[in-house]
């Protein structure tokens, strides 16, 4: 069934860059393989045309996807447990735990967010990536919203296009800045690890903000908040500036404790395997209401525990 076309513009800053690129980031939660395909088939154009998708964008042309309201095809319900923080006809938000996969991929056909959400309503087998807009990592916690019909999933897709969806996190680094600061920083797939970003001139425009909320004797609680939306953004920008995140498995720089560290706390940063970073705060305007709505997720038990150690060794080494 064909709904309304989605619709956006090309920013200014990703002309010379190629269509099939760009398109990720401006409809996030398809992949590029994906977005490709719908070029190729005419479904998505630029200024009305049907382009190839190695077509050099200049900025400012519209591009117009007509899509189809496809079933989920291959994908089974699991009963899998949501923490819900919000549901109503037209779109879920649900706080995400960490080691939770968002969407099947090759190695992991189960056991993800939207085999649950499958699961938790049947209808949404209609609604194209079962209406998940768009994702975390699989060990960062925290809220996601997803649609529940084609045309809320539409109008949200175009919000994050336009940079309408404020995400703000919170993460824990290795080390300790002086102050707050923003790295701007073109991101792009690592040359020879494909499970890797990396800071590459040429890459996507990326932009991070990021403040100090609190200060410990070897690490730092950030705050960060985006406005892209690239793959790992905040891992491989905190690490470029020297801060990568604690427990980050691909981004991080080893172990750093405090001198004369308490064993609670070695023991706590060795135990944390996952990258510390929880999406927080969700802020956007109902795509059917027009209502504000705004949604907070507290940290994780694991989170908490790990800035309860790094407290009290600060606080033991306290003059």
């Amino acid at each position: 069934m064909a709904e309304r076309p989605l619709r956006a513009d090309v920013p200014p800053e990703l002309a010379g860059q190629r269509f099939d690129q760009i398109l990720p980031g401006m409809f996030q939660g398809y992949s590029r393989s994906h977005l490709a395909a719908e070029i190729k088939a005419g479904r998505i154009r630029l200024d009305g045309h049907v382009v190839a998708p190695r077509t050099l964008v200049h900025g400012g042309e519209a591009i117009e996807w007509a899509r189809t309201a496809e079933p989920v095809l291959g994908d089974r319900p699991e009963a899998i447990a949501l923490d819900i923080v919000y549901e109503d006809a037209d779109l879920l938000v649900v706080n995400k735990p960490a080691g939770l996969v968002v969407h099947p991929g090759a190695g992991n056909r189960d056991g993800t967010l939207l085999n649950a959400l499958l699961h938790h309503d049947a209808a949404l087998a209609q609604v194209p990536r079962a209406g998940i807009v768009h994702r975390l990592d699989k060990d960062t916690s925290g809220l996601l919203v997803v649609a529940r019909t084609l045309p809320a999933q539409t109008a949200l897709a175009a919000m994050l296009a336009a940079r309408d969806v404020h995400r703000r996190y919170v993460a824990i680094v290795n080390g300790v800045p002086v102050a707050g600061g923003t790295v701007d920083a073109p991101l792009d797939r690592h040359p020879s690890d494909r499970l890797r970003r990396a800071v590459r001139e040429g890459g996507r425009p990326a932009v991070t903000h990021y403040r100090v909320r609190e200060k410990f004797r070897a690490q730092a609680l950030l705050q960060c908040e985006l406005e892209t939306g690239r793959t790992h953004q905040i891992r491989v920008h905190l690490a470029h500036a020297g801060w990568p995140l604690v427990g980050d498995p691909l981004y991080g720089r080893g172990l750093r404790l405090p001198r004369g560290a308490a064993p609670a706390l070695a023991e706590a940063l060795r135990g944390f395997r996952r990258q510390a970073l929880h999406a927080e705060h969700l802020a956007f305007v109902h795509p059917v209401t027009g209502e504000t709505m705004a949604f907070d997720a507290p940290l994780p038990p694991d989170l908490r525990m790990l800035l309860e150690a790094l407290r009290a060794d600060a606080a033991a080494d306290a003059p």
